[in-house]
């Protein structure tokens, strides 16, 4: 078995070198072959750091009113929902006050479906409004408005998956400052139940903090909840008025209530606020809703008998997948083997490098049969690479041998579940081309699901395949609650009742309809058609719905075309325009999803026309539009600029201030408006360059910077481990030359020992992995960009190699080091970084303009000592390599000495596998 696997390894690695003879011919073939060797035996997979949580449900978090010595005055929510619509508008109304001027910060987390559609902001009676524009039109307004000394800033996302809206505005002492965001999402129905949440977490306590939300459905409300994760003094604050259309939850905690105790004066308001509901259906289950010049259908039937499937389970079995994830998918698998039914046909396909099946053929899901599927799951030892297509072709012919032989029930339902945590590094890794592959063998009657566990997976490729194939896909967080989320998705597609859906209407009486057919229909689901009237006399709109089930459908379903208006007319907290926007929201979202599946770039130019003409007209912020937001009172909106950072370090809204302003000198205000993509929850400890530290502290939201000025081949701890047994050690190489007197040192060498054994040892010229001991360790390689390292499934530390150019007369390649603050040390941790594990309590005041008019000087206390500390900027790599991202900390003089325990030469050990002795 030990040859046929050697074997295996040289002959692709033969095969590897003879079609890229080439390459090989001017590179390190030794370190290639060695390469290729790794590749096969672990799962290499791209870890994607800054992958947002795609979250379905709304996260308003209100930790982010930031600065010091302000003070909250009133955090207000409220959702308007009207026929699963949601409007949803934040406001905060902040005073400074402090002795000084300050920037304060204002950010809002919405879900990953929703769009921004309006923000206003005033800052001591000057407004500031948005409005949403092309994005290349609205850059250059932009730019117009700064050179005119206007104020101005733009909220743009460059992907559908952004969480979090950020706005930070720079104001002089005594100034009030009002922030009103509004975002729009359409309501999802899933396991029959409408979910609303909001994620309150103030970090302070507020005079008048409220949460509304106010539901109106027109055929009825059947039931509506509320719930809180706040805890068990705030669980009986929420009030509920509920009539038969209309559904008023409101949640007021009194400042007091909002205290972690009696005299406290933390805030424990830090959880989630929850409304469930659904609506009364009519017997045919289908509601046709006009309004505005829109309709809208609903269906979602019930009362039906669910259909048999045939079910292929491909799991990925890889290296990646060893540990917690495995015993997560064993778990939810499990109980998914359980649930089917003796109608039911299932088998399952495990894969790695290479690809196994439980049984050749689908089997009927009798108990034995489940249970014997159980036994073969447990057995499963993840190892060695990622065969994704292999799988996937394997499992389509399996259904379609099932279907040739008659198998199947013709009105049973096949599908297809794909679970994996990592990218294709086996056979087939272009992910185009295996999308192509599944795509040319997959029948019209076949869909495929892909649920991606954790972040290190290429989420838009399963994505990709799963809309490319009739089905979705979802992310699963690799946390201790992954097999519920498995098996909740599972719950979602496990009870299919319809098939081949299509909702109609006569040609003659609407056009513009969003997506009319639909392959399947699950219990607990909703399917939503809209579209626009043509004009016409006529007084009612009809729909006819067909579709497959145990016995054919025809149903039939009408609506007044002028009545909804005229009731919506008559109710304050009623949405009006849901109807039209529902339509371009579904419409936007369909035709995102069209792009990412296009074939040529002309069908994309096509459809991005499309979406930023709809976005512009409905004013929603998407991937390819921006919202402008300007002062309107342009003679003191002129000083609101003047101030404004003056160069691109200080904010991703900076533009080139006019001369001008620089020379009036009217400093008041600055402005900065942008939507950032935030690592949240995971925020990293990081050493770049010279090798200056930034040692983030979450307790107190701070970045805090010190260098070490050491010299060149000095060994620094930066983890030393006793309790989980690893060390982190760096050595230094210095810069070519001398720089003002000085020679810069970088990190030329990471290593990570355990107490027994070298794991991993990363040079700027070699990388150096120990085979005996790949189970401790996960390495995920980027090409001539980073590599991490995750051990035991608790420590992950990113390296990142950066290159200079050969000539250059001082610098040098070196390693930027990036930690996770997610890490799970022992309590024995320790290191220039591992010392923070613990977080120490850290207090600034005494703000103030420092030398450098971009530097402001404070006085921290920390440790005992008081610091005399300055704020700058300092560069994070992660996201882009060249030019890095800004990281705005407090510097700490002196190697950080009195921020970190004892003196820096105290963290220089003799050999790079040395643990730290006592500080």
């Amino acid at each position: 078995m030990l040859f046929d696997f050697l074997w295996q390894i040289i002959n692709i690695s033969l095969n590897l070198i003879l079609f890229n003879f080439t390459y090989l011919f001017f590179s390190n073939l030794i370190s290639i072959i060695f390469f290729l060797f790794f590749v096969y035996m672990c799962d290499f997979e791209v870890f994607m750091l800054f992958l947002i949580y795609g979250m379905c449900f709304v996260c308003v978090c209100m930790q982010a009113i930031q600065g010091n010595d302000i003070t909250v005055k009133s955090y207000k929510v409220e959702s308007r929902i009207t026929s699963r619509f949601a409007h949803t508008t934040v406001k905060s109304s902040v005073v400074n006050s402090g002795a000084n001027a300050q920037s304060i910060g204002f950010n809002v987390q919405i879900p990953k479906r929703a769009f921004i559609n309006n923000f206003t902001m005033n800052v001591n009676g000057i407004t500031f409004v948005g409005s949403v524009k092309e994005k290349t039109v609205a850059r250059n307004l932009y730019a117009q408005a700064r050179a005119r000394g206007k104020a101005a800033g733009i909220v743009r996302t460059n992907s559908q998956a952004m969480e979090t809206f950020r706005t930070e505005v720079h104001v002089p002492p005594g100034s009030k400052v009002e922030f009103e965001l509004h975002y729009q999402e359409m309501m999802q129905r899933k396991l029959g139940v409408y979910q609303h949440t909001l994620h309150l977490q103030p970090g302070r306590l507020v005079p008048l903090l409220q949460v509304d939300v106010y539901i109106f459905e027109p055929k009825g409300i059947k039931f509506v909840t509320a719930s809180n994760t706040l805890g068990e003094h705030l669980s009986e604050l929420t009030k509920i008025t509920h009539t038969k259309e209309k559904a008023h939850i409101v949640f007021k905690p009194t400042l007091q209530q909002q205290r972690k105790c009696e005299n406290c004066t933390e805030s424990s308001v830090d959880g989630e606020f929850t409304v469930n509901y659904d609506v009364e259906r009519e017997s045919n289950a289908g509601e046709l809703q006009v309004s505005d010049g829109h309709f809208v259908q609903f269906f979602a039937p019930s009362d039906l008998s669910p259909l048999s499937k045939n079910i292929v389970f491909v799991i990925d079995v890889s290296g990646s997948m060893w540990g917690l994830k495995m015993k997560q998918t064993v778990e939810a698998m499990k109980a998914i083997l359980d649930d089917l039914s003796m109608d039911d046909y299932f088998s399952i396909i495990d894969f790695n490098h290479n690809v196994r099946c439980w049984n050749e053929d689908l089997v009927q899901a009798s108990s034995i049969q489940a249970n014997e599927a159980k036994k073969y799951i447990q057995s499963i030892k993840p190892n060695g690479g990622t065969n994704i297509n292999e799988a996937l072709l394997r499992a389509v012919q399996m259904l379609v041998r099932a279907s040739n032989q008659g198998l199947t029930d013709p009105r049973s339902v096949s599908m297809i579940i794909l679970v994996s945590d990592g990218d294709p590094t086996v056979g087939e890794i272009k992910l185009n081309t295996i999308q192509k592959n599944v795509k040319r063998v997959m029948r019209e009657e076949f869909s495929l699901y892909s649920l991606g566990i954790g972040f290190d997976v290429d989420f838009d490729f399963l994505e990709r395949i799963a809309m490319d194939n009739r089905g979705i896909a979802q992310r699963i967080n690799a946390n201790h609650d992954a097999a519920e989320q498995l098996k909740t998705f599972y719950s979602q597609v496990s009870s299919p009742l319809l098939r081949t859906i299509s909702i109609h209407f006569p040609e003659n009486a609407v056009n513009n309809v969003t997506q009319n057919r639909f392959d399947k229909f699950f219990h607990g689901s909703e399917l939503i058609v809209a579209g626009k009237l043509q004009p016409s006399d006529f007084t009612t709109l009809q729909s006819i719905t067909t579709a497959s089930a145990n016995m054919d459908l025809n149903i039939q379903t009408e609506a007044d075309i002028h009545g909804l208006d005229s009731v919506l007319s008559t109710h304050q907290h009623s949405f009006t325009g849901f109807a039209r926007q529902m339509w371009a929201y579904i419409t936007v979202n369909q035709l995102l999803a069209e792009r990412s599946l296009a074939s040529t770039a002309n069908k994309k130019r096509r459809i991005t026309q499309r979406i930023m003409a709809l976005a512009v007209e409905h004013q929603f912020v998407t991937p390819f539009t921006a919202m402008l937001v300007e002062g309107h009172d342009q003679g003191r909106a002129e000083r609101l600029i003047a101030d404004s950072p003056r160069d691109s370090r200080h904010g991703c809204c900076s533009g080139t201030k006019s001369k001008q302003l620089v020379e009036r000198k009217l400093p008041e205000y600055s402005f900065m408006l942008c939507l950032f993509y935030l690592p949240h929850p995971f925020e990293f400890n990081v050493v770049e360059n010279d090798p200056h530290f930034i040692i983030h502290l979450p307790k107190s939201n701070m970045d805090i910077c010190f260098n070490i000025d050491s010299k060149p081949g000095h060994i620094l701890n930066l983890i030393s481990d006793p309790g989980t047994g690893v060390t982190i050690n760096g050595q230094l190489v210095g810069s070519k030359k001398m720089k003002n007197n000085k020679i810069d040192t970088y990190f030329g060498t990471i290593s990570i020992y355990s107490k027994t054994h070298v794991l991993f040892k990363y040079t700027i010229m070699h990388l150096l992995i120990y085979a005996k001991l790949l189970l401790r360790m996960r390495v995920t390689i980027v090409k001539e960009a980073h590599v991490t390292v995750t051990v035991d499934g608790k420590i992950s530390v990113m390296v990142l190699l950066h290159r200079v150019w050969k000539k250059h007369p001082i610098q040098v390649d070196f390693l930027g080091i990036y930690m996770s603050n997610a890490n799970k040390y022992s309590t024995q941790v320790h290191g220039l970084i591992g010392q923070f594990a613990k977080e120490p309590e850290v207090k600034l005041y005494g703000v103030h303009e420092g030398a450098d008019p971009k530097k402001k000087e404070a006085t921290m206390e920390v440790k005992g000592n008081k610091l005399a500390v300055t704020r700058g900027w300092q560069k994070d790599y992660r996201r882009d390599k060249k030019r890095g991202s800004d990281v705005y900390c407090w510097f700490i003089h002196n190697s950080g000495k009195g921020f970190i325990d004892g003196s820096y030469t105290s963290y220089i050990l003799p050999q790079l596998d040395s643990f730290l002795t006592s500080i």
